[in-house]
């Protein structure tokens, strides 16, 4: 019953609030609609200056996919108080992981690992955390363990230009403003260049949208 719950609350905040947001609010673009896969398993690796990120991804998909769909985020943060909790892990289904040493030698991937095995889809950001407006910081490797162990599950390269302007790191009110989903092509294997390979995919992508400021 809790399960059919969050399912239905999910379905609704997406179809009432996020959609008519994104579409109204800030005339979302997306480029290359059709490079997205229409099921999993799959690994979205997208820039990060904005909580509407997630949400952004995840309303690419039809509504019908959004129990399949989560976003990988740090613990730390997002299981900080129950209210987060909540809005985290029950109505947007994101997958927790452990950043930095784990107790008990506990995998931090585990629940990553077995969504891609159920054939789910899981966005990551590679930079961690949400930098400043427009601006990439260095990837992190930890996509990198994800995708060499399981190397069978593409990577899809994605670039998010805009959303750290609606809705920037340490601000609560969203401010309208344009912006663009620019979607890669998928890659596959993880050996030696994969994180450089990466990076050069999504500031390839940066470059199809109007951000001079992008590095």
């Amino acid at each position: 019953m809790r399960q059919k719950l969050r399912a239905v609350l999910r379905l609704l905040f997406f179809a009432l609030i996020v959609r008519p947001f994104l579409l109204v609010a800030i005339g979302l673009s997306v480029r290359h609609p059709e490079r997205l896969p229409k099921a999993g398993p799959l690994i979205i690796a997208a820039n990060h200056n904005s909580h509407l990120d997630t949400l952004a991804l995840m309303a690419l998909f039809p509504l019908r996919r959004l129990p399949r769909i989560h976003a990988v985020a740090a613990a730390d943060y997002f299981l900080k108080n129950r209210l987060m909790k909540w809005f985290a892990v029950d109505l947007l289904g994101i997958i927790p992981v452990e950043r930095g040493a784990t107790k008990g030698g506990k995998d931090p991937l585990a629940g990553a690992l077995e969504a891609l095995d159920r054939r789910d889809i899981l966005i990551i950001f590679p930079e961690g955390s949400r930098g400043e407006p427009e601006q990439r910081q260095a990837f992190k490797r930890g996509i990198g363990h994800v995708a060499r162990r399981r190397p069978e599950v593409p990577v899809l390269p994605v670039f998010l230009n805009g959303f750290g302007r609606v809705l920037p790191k340490g601000v609560h009110l969203p401010v309208p403003f344009f912006c663009d989903i620019v979607i890669g092509l998928p890659m596959h294997g993880a050996g030696e260049g994969f994180m450089q390979r990466l990076e050069t995919a999504v500031d390839t992508l940066a470059a199809e949208t109007s951000s001079p400021e992008w590095v």
